[in-house]
């Protein structure tokens, strides 16, 4: 489930010292469920009957799990610094990676802190820290070679300076892991089946299921010059950095992502708060290739931020750089027309061997006018000496052998 751009925002301030924020967000998300289904792979006790089979690759979950990890830290600061008060904290997770073994899916990742802080002389200073974190997540039956979707989620974040001797500040955060893990799978289908000697019932049933699961990562690097008069040459103390997608579109096997980078400065003045913020907003377009891809393929996409940089001119310019790895998982809905609960009418006539001249129409297949007129696709290519039974066109006349009605038990 991902967030979309925001529908409205309204801030107000209550009795003079509380601002009140109400905001109203819309979501978009897929649901998923794990269901087992038992299929029909073979009728019993019938040896005409006909089968059409299809060998499909899906993927199939093998399970999934949540575990906690913890960011423990202690921030140092200059030692001529004495901390008056902490501004502002910004915590990320970036260089994710994961490993699968022994029945564990292993998550590395650092928490990288950003904190921006007053001395008791009235001076703004930044200082910047990356923790590294290893978790755990306990998933039974998992492999190497299944696919992992790892997700790591920020939560209870405690920032607590220390004395003024120690020149420090205490970071803490708990990481949430939660990861799913599928296997990728073969499964042999009967998507339909007849007799030519027997009359069998069955139902079929659609199924929606998962395949061609894949995850993709692409950077998309921003380069902007960009005048900021209010800066002038004064010192950026740090850039909040969010990137935000606008539209997305799929054709020839392409993403193509609209979006916009939302750059808020931080920078010095000479006024007595001694911090000025400027927000301006960067467009982008970027593309990711990926075959396979089509209007109803499912894309979930992250942005992380991996490197930024700004540069100030003397005349006012700031020369920004920032590079976003774009996190892609996709996946296909496969729909599956599968045969359960097969049955036989016993109440069919008794027919006669016969042939039957058939003329092909638009849309024939060899398999449909088999099952239509009790043949056997082997026997009509056999009799008709077809090269290629998938070559067949309209107008053309088959000889098509049908079979006597004998009566048997089967079991499926």
């Amino acid at each position: 489930m991902k967030p979309l751009p925001f529908g409205s925002l309204e801030c107000r301030i209550l009795n003079g010292r509380k601002i009140s924020v109400k905001a109203n967000l819309q979501f978009e998300g897929t649901l998923y469920s794990n269901e087992t289904i038992e299929i029909v792979k073979q009728v019993n006790n019938l040896n005409d009957v006909q089968s059409l089979e299809k060998n499909l690759k899906l993927n199939s979950l093998v399970g999934e799990g949540i575990s906690k990890t913890y960011a423990k830290d202690t921030i140092m600061i200059d030692n001529i610094d004495n901390l008056a008060e902490v501004l502002k904290t910004e915590l990320s997770i970036k260089n994710k990676d994961i490993k699968i073994s022994y029945n564990k899916v292993l998550a590395k990742a650092d928490v990288c802190v950003k904190m921006l802080y007053l001395t008791e002389d009235n001076r703004i200073k930044l200082v910047e820290n990356t923790t590294p974190i290893m978790g755990f997540v306990d998933i039974e039956n998992v492999t190497e070679e299944d696919i992992c979707d790892m997700r790591y989620r920020l939560k209870n974040i405690l920032v607590k300076p220390n004395s003024v001797e120690e020149h420090s500040v205490y970071i803490e955060a708990q990481i949430e892991l939660s990861a799913r893990v599928y296997q990728n799978k073969e499964v042999k289908v009967i998507g339909d089946l007849y007799s030519p000697s027997q009359t069998l019932l069955f139902n079929q049933k659609n199924v929606n299921t998962m395949s061609n699961k894949t995850s993709v990562q692409s950077m998309c690097n921003i380069r902007e010059k960009m005048a900021v008069p209010e800066i002038g040459g004064n010192q950026i103390y740090d850039v909040e950095v969010k990137p935000l997608i606008m539209e997305r579109t799929i054709a020839n096997s392409k993403v193509m992502f609209q979006g916009e980078v939302t750059l808020k400065y931080l920078y010095a003045t000479n006024q007595t708060c001694g911090i000025g913020v400027k927000e301006m907003k960067v467009p982008f377009e970027h593309q990711v290739e990926i075959q396979g891809l089509t209007q109803n393929t499912n894309i979930r996409t992250e942005m992380e931020i991996t490197s930024q940089d700004f540069v100030v001119g003397t005349d006012g310019m700031v020369e920004a750089k920032v590079d976003i790895n774009f996190l892609l998982d996709v996946s296909n809905t496969l729909q599956i027309n599968m045969i359960n609960e097969v049955s036989l009418d016993e109440t069919r006539n008794k027919e006669i061997y016969s042939m039957v001249i058939y003329f092909v129409k638009p849309g024939d297949t060899l398999w449909n006018i088999a099952k239509k007129l009790g043949s056997t696709v082997s026997d009509i290519v056999r009799v008709n000496k077809i090269e290629d039974e998938n070559k067949i066109y309209p107008g053309q006349q088959l000889f098509v052998p049908k079979y006597v009605y004998t009566k048997r038990e089967i079991t499926a």
